[in-house]
């Protein structure tokens, strides 16, 4: 692992000239977590944490559904950022990214669903409001399955 880690490290270390004149980027705080690290194992479980898993349209539930019991056993509250996926394991953390607006949120795996043809995901309305999808009731989304 450490010979890994001290390959990786040179590049991992190298920024572009474009990222170094741009806003803070994910490869420049990665660099900076990386040089904060005791040692390269640390470095090396900040780049995996999510690995993308897809994507395509995403809805919501509505407020109606408060109080019902979701595949899980545990009763579905629309205040918290949870979600419906038909395969992935209950407890699952995904990052759901709206693509129009790039707004993300972690949600967590407690439902089974989306049950209408051509929805990968169903959020909770607290995750939908993070996302810029309450009003319009559909997005179209990037889903990253995080690391635990």
């Amino acid at each position: 692992m450490r010979a890994f880690a001290a390959m990786l490290m040179p590049l991992l270390l190298s920024v572009s000239a474009a990222a170094q004149n741009a806003e803070i980027t994910d490869t420049e705080i990665i660099d900076a977590d990386i040089a904060d690290a005791e040692n390269a194992d640390e470095a090396i479980v900040e780049l995996d944490e999510e690995t993308e898993i897809g994507g395509g349209m995403a809805s919501y539930y509505g407020n109606e559904l408060a109080g019902n019991r979701t595949a899980s056993g545990e009763r579905f509250n629309p205040s918290h950022l949870t979600a419906a996926h038909r395969t992935l394991p209950f407890g699952s953390r995904v990052r759901v990214t709206n693509t129009a607006n790039g707004d993300s949120v972690i949600v967590r795996i407690n439902d089974r669903g989306p049950f209408t043809h051509g929805r990968v995901i169903d959020v909770s309305h607290a995750a939908a409001r993070e996302i810029g999808m309450h009003r319009s009731g559909t997005a179209r989304v990037k889903l990253a399955l995080l690391d635990d």
